[in-house]
């Protein structure tokens, strides 16, 4: 039998693949050589070549050195803990992290030998380590998946990145920004591009800088609530603004009107996130709102957005017919924008003409073509529509319906063989069409347009950790909107807090009004009811309104009642 080479520094499970026959001394060595010049480890080298097999190999080393095996298969990567080992340390040692338990990480490998990787990554964890073996080519497999899925060239970006991060002005052809422009001063370059990098990891929607007479304060927006983040020095305030100003291409000499730009921020070549900038000149100086447009926020399906079974099902009806007009309405950042690129991700086919006139696009999507208005230069929403219709289009979106002219196109455009679909601003689906017709849109074309309307809230999601169920007198209940006799059987939950959420919540869900036209609605309008009128007729057809939505979702654990509370007042 071959005994194990000498000469070349293989692995204990290399010795002992050569000892047991299943490669000679001349062979491993060959492939050693040929493993190093592909920059690859030599047992994915073998594996990927079919030199040996990569489950028999798994189990050899199970017996040999002991190691539990597990396969792949029965896990989900898009769950593993990837943030607690840099991207370079998984792919150098060829280890992936799979759970933890106490103060014990478990890494999948493929060879159990290393032990200079266990040491690397307890040291970088500060985590005791225990190994469990698995098939080499489903190692791969499962580490580039999970790299992928987890963006982990964010993660990995330690402070002593700070100062390297892909930045540009939001355009494409945009140079990258010069870090060390004359302007900037390294402390405070870094210090912007951690507040930027921690309010994508904490899932925020805007950051705000607001600079007064003796503080300057920096918040996040997240999930609909903003909190206080930083409060650096009152006399720094001018430097970081600037810095903001510089990376988005503003006027940083120009302090007296409002400025719009945008910064792009590559994280990985599968994402990067946007940044929309908008300052505003207040007594103290210019605070600084910047809304955080991540792509991926479009792709949650269908089914994570929060609808009820009935209201799905009526949403995706009116999608799928061939013309119409779709109506999503609500406040600002009530998730109109989500709900609808999720309705456009459903349709958007090869086999379909989509196009959209938004103000600006805040979420980009291959397959649609996407429009930003330009007001200055003549690109209104009317005449984009104008446009569209010259170009053969199936489904139309347009970004709101601001005026008589927008409206008026868009209603013709749903009458003569297209879909289209658009948002307003009113409290709930009936007021809709009251703006409707307030705007001068005649009550015929109003009915014969109008496929659904659908009013929506977001409202925060109880944390799974830490709720707790609440006890509230029957009074406060039956006024809530609960009927007695399900008050025996009701259980409700409260916020409580923990490392896992902020203050209770994790997380939005949708609440929804979803509103067809019936016959009985249909002569309402046309014979001109208000939206009072038409509100008692969609409640007499069994529609939910957001109110009644949100007890729902309180009924289900979702959300508590302060917060449907909190987002339904307006609309009770």
């Amino acid at each position: 039998m071959a005994t194990a080479p000498t000469d070349f520094q293989f692995s204990a499970l290399i010795g002992c693949l050569v000892q047991d026959g299943l490669l000679t001394e001349n062979e491993a060595k060959t492939h050693a050589r040929e493993a190093q010049q592909a920059k690859m480890p030599l047992l994915s080298y073998l594996v990927a070549n079919k030199i040996v097999d990569s489950k028999a190999v798994a189990l050899k080393a199970s017996t040999e050195f002991g190691v539990p095996f597990f396969d792949l298969d029965a896990i989900d990567y898009r769950t593993l803990p990837i943030g607690l080992v840099s991207e370079k340390l998984i792919r150098k040692h060829h280890a992936l992290p799979l759970f933890t338990r106490g103060k014990t990480l478990f890494i999948a490998v493929s060879d159990p030998t290393g032990s200079q990787a266990q040491d690397d990554i307890k040291f970088q964890a500060r985590l005791n380590i225990e190994t469990i073996l698995v098939e080499e080519n489903k190692l791969t497999k499962t580490i580039d998946a999970a790299l992928e899925a987890a963006d982990t060239s964010m993660t990995d970006l330690l402070d002593s990145d700070l100062d390297n991060l892909n930045l540009s002005a939001g355009d494409d052809d945009a140079p990258a920004i010069d870090v060390n422009s004359d302007v900037d001063e390294a402390p405070i370059v870094r210090f912007v591009n951690k507040i930027l990098l921690d309010a994508i990891k904490k899932g925020a929607s805007d950051i705000h800088m607001e600079p007064y007479e003796k503080i300057f304060r920096i918040r996040f927006r997240a999930d609909g609530m903003l909190y206080q983040v930083a409060s650096p020095p009152v006399n720094i305030a001018t430097r970081i603004i600037s810095r903001v100003k510089i990376m988005a291409r503003m006027d940083i000499a120009e302090r007296r009107v409002p400025q719009d730009g945008r910064i792009k921020m590559t994280l990985s070549k599968h994402r990067a996130i946007d940044f929309r900038v908008n300052t505003c000149p207040t007594l103290f100086g210019e605070k600084v709102v910047l809304r955080i447009l991540d792509p991926t926020s479009a792709q949650l399906g269908i089914e994570k957005l929060g609808f009820e079974p009935n209201q799905q099902k009526l949403f995706l009806e009116a999608i799928n017919k061939p013309y119409g007009l779709v109506l999503v309405t609500g406040p600002t950042g009530s998730g109109k924008t989500v709900s609808l690129y999720t309705g456009l991700n459903l349709l958007n086919s090869i086999d379909r003409n989509i196009s959209t006139a938004e103000d600006p696009v805040e979420i980009t999507v291959e397959g649609i073509n996407q429009v930003n208005m330009n007001v200055k230069a003549g690109l209104t929403f009317a005449s984009a529509l104008r446009a569209f219709l010259r170009q053969d289009p199936d489904v139309i979106m347009v970004g709101e319906i601001r005026d008589l002219e927008t409206a008026d196109i868009a209603v013709k455009a749903a009458q003569t063989g297209h879909l289209v679909l658009s948002t307003l601003h009113t409290n709930d689906a009936p007021q809709t069409l009251n703006r409707l017709m307030q705007m001068g849109v005649a009550p015929f074309n109003i009915v014969s347009a109008v496929n659904l309307i659908m009013a929506q809230r977001l409202a925060r999601r109880l944390c799974e950790y830490c709720k707790k169920p609440a006890n509230f007198p029957d009074n406060i209940l039956t006024a809530a909107g609960f009927k007695e006799d399900e008050l025996k059987t009701l259980r409700i939950y409260s916020p409580v807090g923990c490392e896992h959420c902020i203050n209770g919540y994790k997380g939005r869900v949708g609440i929804y009004q979803v509103m067809t036209l019936s016959e009985d609605m249909r002569t309402l309008i046309l014979e001109g009811g208000n939206a009072m009128q038409l509100a008692q007729q969609a409640a007499s057809e069994g529609i939910n309104d957001l109110r009644a939505s949100g007890l729902n979702k309180v009924r289900m654990g979702v959300t508590s009642l302060e917060e449907i509370d909190r987002i339904t007042k307006l609309s009770e």
